[in-house]
Protein backbone atom coordinates (compact mmCIF):
# COMPACT_ATOMS: atom_id res chain seq x y z
CA UNK A 1 0.00 0.00 0.00
CA UNK A 2 1.45 3.60 -0.51
CA UNK A 3 2.37 5.98 1.89
CA UNK A 4 -0.30 8.89 2.29
CA UNK A 5 1.38 11.81 1.64
CA UNK A 6 1.15 14.98 4.10
CA UNK A 7 2.42 18.33 2.98
CA UNK A 8 4.04 20.15 5.68
CA UNK A 9 4.49 23.95 5.15
CA UNK A 10 6.43 26.51 7.66
CA UNK A 11 8.92 28.96 7.02
CA UNK A 12 11.14 27.55 9.79
CA UNK A 13 12.98 24.87 8.23
CA UNK A 14 13.82 23.68 11.78
CA UNK A 15 10.06 23.27 12.60
CA UNK A 16 9.61 21.59 9.14
CA UNK A 17 12.44 19.15 10.25
CA UNK A 18 10.95 18.11 13.70
CA UNK A 19 7.77 17.25 12.01
CA UNK A 20 8.91 15.65 9.25
CA UNK A 21 10.76 13.46 11.37
CA UNK A 22 7.93 11.71 13.22
CA UNK A 23 5.69 11.51 10.42
CA UNK A 24 8.37 9.51 8.60
CA UNK A 25 8.73 7.14 11.89
CA UNK A 26 5.09 7.24 11.56
CA UNK A 27 5.61 5.45 7.52
CA UNK A 28 3.68 8.96 6.30
CA UNK A 29 5.43 10.70 2.76
CA UNK A 30 6.90 14.24 3.44
CA UNK A 31 6.21 17.05 1.21
CA UNK A 32 7.46 20.59 2.33
CA UNK A 33 7.47 23.86 1.47
CA UNK A 34 9.01 26.73 2.97
CA UNK A 35 6.51 29.77 2.20
CA UNK A 36 3.02 30.28 0.84
CA UNK A 37 3.30 30.63 -2.63
CA UNK A 38 5.87 26.99 -2.86
CA UNK A 39 3.17 25.72 -0.81
CA UNK A 40 0.62 26.14 -3.68
CA UNK A 41 2.84 25.08 -5.92
CA UNK A 42 3.33 21.65 -4.66
CA UNK A 43 0.05 21.28 -3.54
CA UNK A 44 -0.99 21.87 -7.18
CA UNK A 45 1.84 20.02 -8.56
CA UNK A 46 1.25 16.54 -6.51
CA UNK A 47 -2.53 15.40 -6.53
CA UNK A 48 -3.00 12.87 -4.24
CA UNK A 49 -1.71 14.59 -0.65
CA UNK A 50 -4.09 13.37 1.89
CA UNK A 51 -3.53 16.16 4.24
CA UNK A 52 -2.06 19.58 4.67
CA UNK A 53 0.04 20.82 7.98
CA UNK A 54 -0.27 24.49 7.17
CA UNK A 55 1.87 27.27 9.73
CA UNK A 56 -0.05 30.71 9.60
CA UNK A 57 2.76 33.39 9.60
CA UNK A 58 4.92 32.96 6.26
CA UNK A 59 6.05 35.24 3.76
CA UNK A 60 4.69 36.01 0.16
CA UNK A 61 1.82 34.50 0.87
CA UNK A 62 0.33 33.53 4.85
CA UNK A 63 -1.53 30.42 6.10
CA UNK A 64 -4.99 32.15 5.84
CA UNK A 65 -3.84 33.05 2.14
CA UNK A 66 -3.25 29.70 1.63
CA UNK A 67 -6.11 27.91 3.43
CA UNK A 68 -8.79 30.06 1.05
CA UNK A 69 -6.79 29.41 -2.19
CA UNK A 70 -6.76 25.54 -1.36
CA UNK A 71 -10.29 25.56 -0.42
CA UNK A 72 -11.61 26.57 -3.71
CA UNK A 73 -10.66 23.62 -4.88
CA UNK A 74 -10.35 21.08 -2.54
CA UNK A 75 -11.64 19.72 0.59
CA UNK A 76 -8.21 18.31 1.98
CA UNK A 77 -8.05 17.84 6.03
CA UNK A 78 -6.05 21.31 6.56
CA UNK A 79 -4.42 21.68 9.98
CA UNK A 80 -3.31 25.24 10.80
CA UNK A 81 0.00 25.98 13.24
CA UNK A 82 0.28 29.13 14.73
CA UNK A 83 2.45 30.87 17.80
CA UNK A 84 -1.16 32.51 18.33
CA UNK A 85 -3.73 32.02 20.49
CA UNK A 86 -5.49 34.37 19.52
CA UNK A 87 -9.44 33.02 19.57
CA UNK A 88 -10.72 35.21 17.08
CA UNK A 89 -7.97 33.47 14.73
CA UNK A 90 -9.07 30.46 15.65
CA UNK A 91 -13.04 31.18 14.93
CA UNK A 92 -11.56 32.86 11.36
CA UNK A 93 -9.73 29.36 10.70
CA UNK A 94 -12.61 26.96 11.08
CA UNK A 95 -14.48 29.66 9.16
CA UNK A 96 -11.96 29.04 6.43
CA UNK A 97 -12.72 25.10 6.64
CA UNK A 98 -9.49 24.42 8.99
CA UNK A 99 -10.03 20.88 10.70
CA UNK A 100 -7.57 21.41 13.41
CA UNK A 101 -5.79 24.47 14.95
CA UNK A 102 -2.61 23.55 17.00
CA UNK A 103 -0.77 26.35 19.07
CA UNK A 104 2.76 26.73 19.24
CA UNK A 105 4.41 25.50 20.75
CA UNK A 106 2.90 22.01 20.61
CA UNK A 107 3.82 18.50 20.98
CA UNK A 108 4.87 16.77 17.58
CA UNK A 109 3.37 13.42 19.14
CA UNK A 110 -0.22 14.85 19.55
CA UNK A 111 0.26 16.99 16.22
CA UNK A 112 1.27 12.81 14.74
CA UNK A 113 -2.08 11.98 16.42
CA UNK A 114 -4.48 14.13 15.17
CA UNK A 115 -3.16 13.60 11.90
CA UNK A 116 -3.56 9.68 12.39
CA UNK A 117 -7.16 10.07 14.27
CA UNK A 118 -7.92 12.80 10.46
CA UNK A 119 -6.68 10.38 8.11
CA UNK A 120 -8.42 7.44 9.79
CA UNK A 121 -11.80 8.98 9.81
CA UNK A 122 -11.19 9.91 6.17
CA UNK A 123 -10.00 6.79 5.13
CA UNK A 124 -13.70 5.12 6.16
CA UNK A 125 -12.88 2.54 8.28
CA UNK A 126 -15.27 2.46 10.26
CA UNK A 127 -17.63 -0.61 11.14
CA UNK A 128 -20.70 0.82 9.06
CA UNK A 129 -19.84 2.64 6.16
CA UNK A 130 -23.84 4.29 5.17
CA UNK A 131 -25.85 6.25 7.11
CA UNK A 132 -29.10 6.99 5.89
CA UNK A 133 -32.01 9.34 8.08
CA UNK A 134 -34.72 11.76 6.74
CA UNK A 135 -33.48 11.73 3.17
CA UNK A 136 -29.21 12.22 4.08
CA UNK A 137 -27.85 9.06 2.76
CA UNK A 138 -24.08 9.05 3.92
CA UNK A 139 -21.27 7.08 2.85
CA UNK A 140 -18.11 7.24 5.16
CA UNK A 141 -15.64 5.27 3.03
CA UNK A 142 -16.07 7.40 0.26
CA UNK A 143 -16.84 10.52 2.14
CA UNK A 144 -19.43 11.84 0.41
CA UNK A 145 -23.03 13.31 1.39
CA UNK A 146 -26.02 13.19 -0.66
CA UNK A 147 -29.92 14.43 -0.49
CA UNK A 148 -31.93 13.16 -2.78
CA UNK A 149 -29.46 12.20 -5.06
CA UNK A 150 -27.13 15.24 -4.99
CA UNK A 151 -23.79 15.84 -3.12
CA UNK A 152 -23.26 17.79 -0.74
CA UNK A 153 -19.96 19.65 -0.30
CA UNK A 154 -19.02 19.59 3.02
CA UNK A 155 -15.40 20.15 4.54
CA UNK A 156 -13.85 17.71 6.55
CA UNK A 157 -14.93 19.04 10.59
CA UNK A 158 -18.55 19.32 8.80
CA UNK A 159 -18.37 15.49 7.62
CA UNK A 160 -17.53 14.64 10.73
CA UNK A 161 -19.49 16.89 13.28
CA UNK A 162 -22.70 15.55 10.67
CA UNK A 163 -21.19 11.86 11.50
CA UNK A 164 -21.32 12.29 14.61
CA UNK A 165 -25.10 13.48 14.74
CA UNK A 166 -26.52 10.92 12.14
CA UNK A 167 -25.17 8.15 14.66
CA UNK A 168 -26.61 9.34 17.82
CA UNK A 169 -30.28 10.40 16.38
CA UNK A 170 -32.58 11.58 19.05
CA UNK A 171 -29.95 12.38 21.47
CA UNK A 172 -29.35 15.12 23.44
CA UNK A 173 -25.35 16.25 22.76
CA UNK A 174 -24.03 18.82 25.27
CA UNK A 175 -21.29 20.95 23.22
CA UNK A 176 -18.47 19.72 25.61
CA UNK A 177 -19.29 16.29 24.47
CA UNK A 178 -19.17 17.07 20.66
CA UNK A 179 -15.85 18.61 21.24
CA UNK A 180 -14.19 15.78 22.88
CA UNK A 181 -16.06 13.42 20.33
CA UNK A 182 -15.11 14.68 17.06
CA UNK A 183 -12.35 17.38 18.19
CA UNK A 184 -11.16 14.68 20.55
CA UNK A 185 -10.10 14.96 24.11
CA UNK A 186 -7.09 17.09 23.91
CA UNK A 187 -8.74 19.83 21.71
CA UNK A 188 -9.21 23.13 23.73
CA UNK A 189 -11.91 25.02 21.96
CA UNK A 190 -15.25 26.85 23.37
CA UNK A 191 -19.01 26.94 21.98
CA UNK A 192 -18.44 29.47 19.63
CA UNK A 193 -15.93 26.71 17.64
CA UNK A 194 -19.37 24.45 17.65
CA UNK A 195 -21.93 26.69 17.00
CA UNK A 196 -19.86 28.09 14.03
CA UNK A 197 -19.90 24.54 11.88
CA UNK A 198 -23.33 23.72 12.46
CA UNK A 199 -24.30 27.07 11.51
CA UNK A 200 -22.73 26.03 8.34
CA UNK A 201 -23.85 22.59 8.29
CA UNK A 202 -27.38 23.55 8.89
CA UNK A 203 -27.27 26.09 5.87
CA UNK A 204 -25.38 23.17 3.21
CA UNK A 205 -28.06 20.91 3.83
CA UNK A 206 -30.81 23.20 3.16
CA UNK A 207 -34.51 22.37 4.55
CA UNK A 208 -32.68 19.12 5.93
CA UNK A 209 -31.07 21.50 8.61
CA UNK A 210 -34.10 21.42 10.33
CA UNK A 211 -32.70 18.27 11.89
CA UNK A 212 -30.41 19.63 14.03
CA UNK A 213 -32.49 21.46 16.92
CA UNK A 214 -30.81 23.65 19.35
CA UNK A 215 -31.39 22.45 22.92
CA UNK A 216 -30.78 26.12 24.46
CA UNK A 217 -28.10 26.37 27.12
CA UNK A 218 -26.94 22.83 26.49
CA UNK A 219 -25.95 22.05 23.01
CA UNK A 220 -27.50 20.00 19.97
CA UNK A 221 -29.85 16.88 18.97
CA UNK A 222 -30.02 15.23 15.61
CA UNK A 223 -33.56 14.36 15.00
CA UNK A 224 -35.18 13.44 11.69
CA UNK A 225 -39.49 14.00 11.92
CA UNK A 226 -41.29 10.90 11.38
Amino acid sequence: MDRLKVLVVDDESRMRKLVRDFLVKKEFEVLEAGDGAEALDVFFEEKDIALVILDVMMPKLDGWQVCREIRSYSQVPIIMLTAKSDERDELLGFELGVDEYISKPFSPKILVARVEAILRRTSGLASEDVLRAGGIEMNKAAHEVTIGGKSVDLSYKEFELLTYFMENQGIALSREKILNSVWNYDYFGDARTIDTHVKKLRSKLGEKGEYIKTIWGMGYKFEVEN
